[in-house]
């Protein structure tokens, strides 16, 4: 069984490193020395989620009642953030092959009310900093880094999460830490935020890191626990429990000995999909937090999400329904979709393939060869489906 979110291996070390993180007090400043060699001169703050981490930027950096501009390709929860503080988005196309903004969209859609620039390094692919850095700083915007996908990625030798005014991550989408966002930045952000105690949201998404768990969650649970989890996610500011900070130090680790091997699956994984007729994200400094593809145009991406399913291999579409799609971003931004046509197509054709650190090369193909029996693939009569 395969699995897109973070999954555990059974074994003795990694059960002891995770039934060990309900039992012991998180080592802070230990967690603290490690990250500052990723992120040397910075300072961090763990925080419930992502979003939280971005919230706090808004309020530090005194972004309220300003404009940002921000990829069109991106996940709707950050409309009721940008909401709440009264920002108004400017929604840049991304780039085909890499699924990151376009640089030449900024000179043409910002205003003189931007102020920030969110970059996104989506997928794990470190955005084009090089061009973006150099449009932020003529335009004189603060730089945002959304590095929700990409710990420990690097752009020209250096990791993402150093290069922006301040930096976010989404612990959760690359460890098995059952929730977690952490905040990167230099000054002293001084605020207060609320406990966060262990839940039962927290041993369900536990549970949930091993397959047999995973399966079960995925066959009866598909329409409880996504309303469950997106209500919770909303709720205020708050810290990082004991358990996930615990499990994120704990499988954080290895991290890097994991890394080398991941990249060098995904390289393969991605070769086989390419045979395919798959289109594949860039390479260079790729952490792939998943292995994200576009299906061929003659198929149909949703019913092949569905086949797989078949063979115990579960794709997702992420974003199948970026933040432009949403029915009041459009009404609230006076949204032109004709603006967004990478966007869109994109979203009509992403999937996001399963990749974890202990798979091997059996694994990869187990999984090309599900694609290659599923229905769908095999029988290309269906269509490109319209927006």
């Amino acid at each position: 069984m395969y699995f897109t979110h973070p999954q555990i291996k059974l074994n003795g070390k990694n059960l002891k490193k995770s039934f060990s993180s309900f039992l012991k007090k998180p080592a802070r400043q230990d967690i603290k020395k490690q990250l500052s060699f990723y992120f040397p001169g910075k300072k961090f703050l763990f925080t419930d989620m992502g979003r939280t981490a971005f919230r706090l930027i808004i309020e530090k950096l005194n972004l309220k009642n300003s404009q940002m501009l921000m990829p069109a390709y991106i996940c709707d929860i950050f409309y009721p953030i940008l909401k709440q503080y009264n920002i108004k988005p400017i929604f840049l196309d991304i780039d085909l092959k890499t699924f990151n903004i376009k640089p030449e969209e900024i000179s043409q859609k910002i205003t003189p009310q931007a102020k920030s620039i969110l970059i996104c390094h989506t997928y794990g692919l470190p955005a084009d900093l090089e061009k973006l850095l150099g449009l932020a700083k003529q335009h004189h915007l603060l730089v945002i880094e959304d590095c929700a996908h990409t710990f420990g990625a690097r752009f020209q030798g250096k990791y993402l999460g150093n290069f922006g005014d301040v930096a976010f991550f989404s612990l959760y989408k690359q460890f098995p830490s059952l929730r977690g966002g952490m905040l990167v930045f230099e000054k002293n952000f001084e605020t207060s935020l609320a406990k966060t105690s262990f839940s039962f949201r927290d041993f369900l998404s536990f549970l949930n890191c091993f397959p047999l768990f995973s399966f079960l969650f995925k066959k009866f649970g598909s329409e409880i626990a996504p309303k469950m989890l997106r209500k919770e996610k909303m709720e205020k500011p708050s810290k990082i429990n004991r358990v996930s900070l615990n499990l994120f130090s704990s499988f954080f680790e290895d991290s890097e000995k994991d890394l080398k091997r991941r990249i060098e699956l995904a390289q393969l994984f991605q070769e086989e999909l390419k045979k395919l007729g798959f289109e594949t994200q860039e390479v260079r400094d790729n952490v792939f937090c998943y292995v994200s593809a576009l299906v061929p145009q003659n198929l149909n991406r949703d019913k092949l999400v569905k086949d797989l399913r078949k063979y115990k291999v579960f794709a997702t579409r992420i974003w199948h329904t970026p933040i432009i799609l949403n029915k009041e971003v459009q009404k609230e931004y006076n949204i032109d979709l004709k603006e967004f046509k990478n966007t869109l197509e994109a979203a009509q054709r992403i999937i996001n393939f399963p990749l974890q650190n202990y798979y091997t090369e059996k694994d990869i193909e187990k999984i090309i060869s599900a694609l290659k029996k599923a229905k769908s693939f095999g029988n290309p009569q269906s269509f490109l489906p319209t927006v």
